[in-house]
């Protein structure tokens, strides 16, 4: 795509989902799609390639979707252009400044129900079978989506590529956690691929590692919901159960005095159902500060996070007027794993500050 200068903006267009001339004419073909046409909810990618159909999405008045890049703060963002939008506006908010600046995120609570995504893609052959930049987050994105209950094996997945990037894909590259798509869209045709692949049917923990759980917060909440569910939850390399004690769901007693910093007339200290301290006769207890919370947090919100990431503290002080808590944990390396476990936690639209207390203090 580069040497016969069909790539477009942001050039190279190596190591990312490549944007190519021509691709608001094949976002344009969406409108012939019946499966379009009868959607609400639509998720698409937030690739350069795709911003045609984002804007189309909200042209018709659809509710649009765009998964949070490389899912740090979340899964979705909801665009939501200002009352009276022009047209003008409608672009921008249809370009990843606009994902930026225009949107609001969907917690894992919240009830979506997606009728179609789009996808970005680096390949696709014509019977369906699709390959991505090679880091799996579309994938993951699906499998997510699919664990959420906000698709399911009917719903029509899109791809937007450029003619040259349709090609024969040999059958032994595909995992059964690859996506395949319904539809190809190029600026020249649309093919319907009739893919009977099955699609993943939530996620493979047994694919995911350590390293990918501390980058993306809402993985590990799935992760604590679907243990908690009595679902095989095992880790990439991983024979039975977390090793890590800040990654359990429930944590052996342990000592302390609240933090020093932390006591005021305002202050509720609740112990975790999980254990009550001991008292002055534990010297490893440490804490974790946590900072920013909402004026109309309460401390259930906070506990039920807290809960569904598997990150429950022996005790919890809550300093509500401050807009800020303290989390006690039996060891130091138990509260440096909760403040990686909880790196990226939102309560409504504020992303939290986490960070050991004794760090906090410091500052």
């Amino acid at each position: 795509m580069e040497s016969q200068n069909l790539a477009d903006f942001p050039r190279p267009v190596h190591h990312r989902i490549p944007n190519f001339k021509g691709s608001y004419l094949a976002c344009q073909n969406i409108k012939d799609l019946d499966v379009f046409a009868r959607t609400q909810e639509v998720k698409v990618d937030p690739d350069k390639p795709l911003e045609g159909v984002r804007l189309l999405a909200l042209q018709n008045k659809k509710t649009l979707l765009v998964p949070t890049p490389r899912l740090r703060t979340g899964l979705f963002n909801k665009i939501t252009p200002p009352p009276g939008a022009t047209k003008d506006i409608l672009r921008k908010c249809a370009t990843s400044q606009g994902v930026r600046n225009y949107s609001v995120p969907i917690g894992l609570d919240s009830r979506v129900l997606v009728d179609l995504v789009v996808v970005g893609s680096v390949a696709v052959s014509e019977k369906g079978w699709r390959i991505g930049k090679g880091e799996g987050y579309a994938d993951l994105e699906y499998a997510m989506m699919v664990s959420m209950g906000a698709v399911s094996k009917e719903t029509p997945v899109v791809t937007i590529v450029h003619d040259c990037q349709v090609v024969d894909i040999p059958e032994e590259l595909l995992e059964e956690h690859d996506i395949t798509v319904d539809y190809i869209l190029t600026p020249t045709r649309v093919i319907a691929t009739g893919c009977e692949r099955p699609k993943p049917m939530g996620i493979t923990w047994s694919k995911i590692s350590w390293e990918m759980m501390e980058k993306i917060p809402i993985l590990r909440r799935l992760h604590a919901r679907e243990q908690q569910a009595g679902k095989d939850v095992t880790l990439q390399g991983e024979h039975r159960h977390p090793p890590e004690p800040g990654w359990q769901q429930t944590l052996p007693p342990s000592a302390g005095r609240r933090p020093q910093d932390t006591p005021g007339p305002e202050a509720n200290s609740m112990e975790a159902a999980c254990g009550s301290p001991r008292g002055e006769g534990a010297p490893l207890a440490a804490d974790v500060y946590v900072g920013n919370l909402p004026r109309d947090a309460r401390v259930s919100d906070l506990k039920r996070a807290l809960r569904e990431l598997g990150s429950m503290p022996l005790q919890l002080t809550w300093e509500g007027r401050r807009h800020r808590a303290f989390l006690r944990y039996q060891n130091s390396a138990a509260a440096q794993q909760a403040v990686s476990c909880l790196q990226g936690l939102c309560l409504g639209t504020d992303t939290l500050r986490v960070a050991l207390a004794r760090q906090q203090r410091d500052k």
